[in-house]
């Protein structure tokens, strides 16, 4: 399976994203969704498709449905599983793929994941979670779907941009613009538009999981697996030392506690 992610501004455009790919004969179960701060009342209340009417059930449960009980640890016949995200509050997910996103870069985040997990959750890389929190934090949903192949990934990424949805790539340069300016003020030694890529990839790994609240030196290891090339540069360990300063500042609004 390819993952397909698309962020949505609100939770009601990612509703039609929904519904254009279930037309293209993806199954529910191959659908994920992660919302932010929105009570299974107010989830229940959004209709799947345009034809469909609000009220008709749990409509989001219905379309991600199936396996979220055994990745959140909830009754067979539950659809959505609680997270509170360090920063965001209460978020809500849906499928099997979206409580694993959850369950590694919130409730179970920073030391107690540590190395031991792998580098992806079923082809999403650990160290790009931060990007799905972040847009979350900024009240945008995030539809995550389950292609068969490339050629059905590419037909699915159509119907999520044709709904409204970006990319993660571009969610990922909207993070970066929204702390670049304090970066580039508190940069008081060198050249930043030099260095802004080493000290951009060192900023950016202090956000994996498998480093969260670890010294540079702690993390060093791990850092030299994954980043071999800026490793070495100055900037990078700058870069790295302010993404820690920037987690910890996220962890100091809300502690993550886990599923409820």
């Amino acid at each position: 399976m390819i993952p397909v992610v698309g962020v949505f501004k609100t939770r009601y455009s990612a509703e039609h994203g929904i519904d254009r790919v279930m037309m293209m004969g993806v199954v529910r179960e191959r659908i994920n969704i992660l919302t932010p701060g929105s009570p299974k009342r107010q989830i229940g209340d959004v209709p799947v498709s345009d034809t469909e009417q609000p009220g008709m059930g749990a409509a989001v449960g219905k379309v991600v449905g199936g396996s979220i009980g055994a990745a959140g640890g909830l009754g067979a016949g539950a659809a959505l599983a609680s997270f509170l995200l360090p920063g965001v509050g209460p978020i809500l997910a849906g499928g099997l793929l979206g409580a694993g996103v959850l369950g590694l870069s919130g409730a179970a985040g920073g030391a107690a994941v540590g190395e031991a997990l792998e580098d992806s959750i079923s082809g999403i890389p650990r160290d790009e979670l931060y990007v799905y929190e972040d847009a979350l934090r900024q009240g945008r949903t995030v539809v995550i779907v389950e292609a068969e192949d490339e050629r059905h990934a590419e037909a699915v990424r159509r119907g999520l941009a044709e709904a409204g949805a970006e990319t993660i790539d571009a969610a990922r340069e909207q993070w970066w613009i929204g702390l670049r300016s304090a970066e580039l003020e508190h940069y008081d030694d060198g050249d930043f538009e030099v260095d802004e890529p080493y000290f951009r990839k060192g900023f950016e790994a202090a956000q994996s999981p498998a480093v969260r609240g670890k010294s540079y030196h702690d993390a060093l290891d791990y850092l030299t697996q994954h980043n071999e090339i800026a490793i070495g540069h100055p900037a990078f360990r700058r870069g790295y030392e302010r993404g820690k300063l920037h987690y910890e500042s996220l962890r100091e609004v809300e502690e993550p506690v886990g599923h409820m």
